[in-house]
């Protein structure tokens, strides 16, 4: 690695134990789409390779090119998608300009793939036995019967419990990490030579992450299966990775081994994502003002008890108490987070507060006023009052509004100054979040995600709200956009003296932001500490296993011996 700013020129660099060819090699990779407004460049001469038993990470914003990568290799290139040059090898075999047919026999049996999404992955009308079961009849690795005997095998070896009843169920059936494992199931079904992991675990629990990445990392080991990791979380490819790949614009910027990288950065880029990332720092100092200890508070909720109720069994109806007993208060200008695993209950303790659902038990109170059984005129002020930032802008924001119209969509619907004042609050609104005033006759589906999030900030600011509800606001979005977002959600809060509710599984996050944090586990508060203080001394031992669980804490090396292949950037 040579200083920054010097122009990168790919080559090989091979340690003096490792004389194995490797199994992946891209040279010289260039892709392309065709779009309404002409050629885009998104894969601009990539090289690099993956030796047998390597963990390789390519990461890099939304944009970087590195998922159009890992589609590259395994040829599925969306149709206006393109391969313009270059040349993909697997253990020496040419990819490049293979037909579908031959593809179709390497895909699944010697190339596997995890996808990010396993609601988009996986059928949702057929078992999930049935889905494993067809990668080995595909193969002709099995036939019908013996197909589904291993089918089970497989999702034992993948660490789904209960894999017979398992692959009996429909994905609906499954939880998020549950169904993250079938794919894996799928994706070794083949035994492959090399597994392709994009975004993998990108919205999963840090417990459930960790138990995840845990379990392939095994089986990657075991198997002497090679894995391009592909993530936009610096912590997960600190801990996994053997070699971290950075892209920007299509191009690798900077590669090496993992630790050089993170501790020597040769790139100003590179530099800019592990500064973003906040499970790497070692002591993350908190951005957000302290508020005012002798302020009233904002909002309280008092022995909060939600109950649903569950299907009838065998002539039974049972009960899920998803709120049980929930106590805290929020002051003015402060932040209190909420964490916990998926199902906690903390979600739904938001819910909750915003009235957006009644307590089966318990109060809740705004600015004073009890407010948990209020209607009509009381109900309506409070939702102008509070406000709620929702995990996925996209799915939060209608698509036939150009973000003008989302912006003043509340002013309207509480009335709030003449056509012409709402267009001035929007362009005042856009420029406060930071984004030019050229956004505003666009369209949600025209901006990026860090983009669109900020939109859904305008949209929560437009009333001057007292409190703001940010339900995993940040969990999808890059390290350096994820930065940014929390930067202005903290600028915000010493400007008008807002007061945060922020739900969130990410605690290297939780830390930047809120002055306490509450920890949730099956819908009970096991603790409520001021945030430097549960950092440091965790009261519970479920808490200890949250901090434990956060990526980029682990950074031990895999202790591969492996061809390395290098840019000298």
């Amino acid at each position: 690695m040579t200083a920054p700013g010097a122009a990168s020129e790919p080559g090989l660099v091979t340690s003096p134990d490792a004389a194995r060819e490797p199994v992946l090699e891209l040279d010289d990779l260039r892709v392309s789409y065709r779009t309404s407004v002409g050629t885009v460049d998104a894969v601009r001469g990539v090289t690099l390779a993956v030796a047998k038993g390597e963990v390789v990470a390519v990461v890099g914003e939304s944009g970087s090119g590195k998922s159009t990568l890992a589609h590259a290799v395994i040829g599925l290139l969306a149709e206006n998608g393109r391969i313009d040059g270059g040349r993909v090898r697997l253990t020496g075999q040419e990819l490049t300009g293979l037909g579908e047919k031959p593809l179709r026999a390497i895909r699944g049996r010697r190339i596997g793939l995890i996808p990010q999404d396993p609601a988009i992955a996986l059928n949702p009308v057929k078992k999930i036995g049935a889905q494993v079961a067809e990668v080995l009849r595909t193969h002709r690795l099995a036939d019908r019967r013996r197909a589904r005997l291993d089918a089970v095998e497989l999702l034992a070896k993948a660490g789904l419990p209960d894999p017979a009843l398992r692959a009996e169920q429909y994905p609906h059936m499954l939880s998020g990490g549950m169904r993250q494992r079938v794919l894996i199931a799928i994706a070794i079904a083949g035994r492959p030579e090399l597994l392709i992991a994009d975004e993998p675990t990108s919205a999963l629990d840090v417990t459930v992450q960790r138990q995840i990445l845990d379990h392939l990392e095994t089986l990657t080991r075991e198997s002497g299966t090679s894995m391009l990791l592909i993530t936009h979380d610096l912590g997960v490819a600190a801990d996994r990775a053997d070699r971290l790949v950075v892209m920007q614009g299509g191009q690798i910027v900077e590669q090496g081994p993992v630790e050089q990288v993170l501790s020597q950065p040769g790139q100003a880029y590179t530099r800019t994502l592990i500064s973003s990332a906040p499970g790497l720092r070692a002591d993350a100092s908190p951005i957000a003002p302290a508020p005012d200890p002798a302020a009233a508070a904002i909002a309280e909720v008092s022995h909060l008890v939600k109950e649903f109720r569950l299907p009838r069994v065998q002539g039974k109806r049972g009960v899920l108490r998803a709120v049980d007993d929930v106590s805290f208060t929020i002051g003015r200008g402060e932040t209190l987070a909420l964490v916990g695993e998926s199902a906690s209950g903390k979600s739904t303790t938001a819910r909750l507060l915003l009235r957006l659902d009644r307590p089966t038990g318990g109060r809740v109170f705004f600015d004073g006023a009890d407010v948990t059984t209020s209607g009509g005129r009381e109900w309506r002020e409070l939702r102008r009052r509070v406000q709620v930032i929702y995990q996925n802008p996209y799915a939060s924001l209608d698509p036939r509004f150009s973000v003008e119209e989302v912006i003043t969509e509340p002013l309207r619907a509480f009335s709030v100054g003449s056509p012409a004042q709402q267009r001035e609050r929007a362009g005042q609104l856009v420029d406060r979040v930071a984004l030019p005033a050229s956004v505003l006759a666009r369209k949600p589906v025209e901006l990026s995600g860090g983009q669109r999030q900020r939109v859904a900030i305008a949209r929560a600011l437009a009333l001057s709200p007292d409190l703001v509800v940010c339900d995993e606001p940040v969990s999808a979005l890059d390290v350096s956009v994820q930065a940014k977002v929390l930067d202005l959600l903290a600028e915000l809060q010493r400007e008008a003296g807002l007061s945060y509710l922020f739900i969130s599984h990410d605690l290297a996050v939780v830390r930047q932001l809120a002055h306490r944090v509450g920890v949730m586990r099956a819908g009970r508060l096991i603790e409520l500490r001021p945030t430097e203080e549960l950092f440091h001394h965790p009261g519970d031992d479920y808490t200890a296993r949250l901090l434990a669980s956060i990526a980029g804490r682990r950074r031990t090396p895999r202790n591969h011996p492996t061809t390395v292949p290098t840019s000298h950037t």
